[in-house]
């Protein structure tokens, strides 16, 4: 009679053994209440629940993506735009995961639209254009800072994409062509100023040697007569001439 009782107990015993094993993956831990109050963290691996006493609810410590809906909001310089954003948060804190929000996903989430609409309310229009990094850190801080009762690390924040009005687009084009024409004006002047320069330079060194100046007008014409097949009338300065004149009379005295 003992036996036929022994063995059922023994039978319930294993089940409500076995029933209160449980795994938890790599990646996962278990937050465990026993009759309503937090206990422990169980995981990774096998652990085991006492059965209707403890219960458990598993938290994924992987990193999480969430793209943040576009947002419209007007700049420090009051244009409107509308800016969408990325961010990555992973769990470190399963207990406050659990015990302190009610659903971390759309928590996170909520806190990043909030902070992306009055974050980009700091800052001009070039600000976000220009320093969009400095500006994802600045919004990354203040969301971590709001999930960090929650047990979350908010890792990055990146804003996806930023859209500014057609006739603001307009008047950035309008800008930066003035801005490349005054680049390209200054180029210009600055190579005008070199080669003045180069000139004024080279005229104090013919200077120097007045025949060196009329070396440089024969070179001249000798380049114009290679390129144009025409007749080249060449006016010569007197000095020239009265020195061909000089030696034509030497010459015809020493032929005497």
């Amino acid at each position: 009679m003992s036996s036929v009782i022994i063995v059922p107990v023994a039978l319930v015993l294993l089940i409500f053994v076995l029933s209160g094993f449980r795994i938890a993956n790599q990646y996962e831990r278990a937050v465990v209440l026993r009759l309503g109050r937090y206990h422990s963290t169980r995981g990774p691996g096998l652990y085991w629940l006492i059965p209707a006493i403890e219960q458990q609810r598993k938290v994924d410590m992987r990193t999480v993506t969430a793209a943040v809906e576009q947002q419209e909001t007007i700049t420090k310089d009051n244009v409107p735009i509308k800016v969408n954003a990325v961010v990555w948060y992973q769990i470190v804190d399963p207990r406050g995961a659990t015990l302190e929000v009610r659903s971390i996903d759309n928590a996170v989430i909520q806190v990043a639209l909030t902070t992306l609409r009055t974050g980009i309310g700091q800052h001009t229009l070039d600000d976000v254009l220009k320093e969009q990094e400095a500006v994802s850190m600045i919004m990354q801080e203040k969301i971590d800072k709001a999930t960090e009762t929650w047990g979350v690390k908010v890792e990055r924040v990146e804003m996806k994409n930023v859209e500014i009005p057609e006739s603001m687009q307009r008047a950035m084009a309008q800008e930066a062509e003035a801005l490349r024409e005054k680049r390209a004006r200054l180029i210009k002047a600055q190579a005008e100023m070199e080669a003045a320069e180069l000139l004024r330079r080279a005229s104090e060194i013919i200077m120097q040697n007045p025949a060196g100046l009329e070396l440089r007008r024969m070179q001249m014409i000798t380049e114009v007569g290679a390129e144009q097949n025409t007749m080249t009338i060449i006016m010569m300065p007197s000095e020239f001439v009265e020195m061909a004149r000089a030696i034509g009379k030497t010459g015809g005295d020493v032929t005497r």
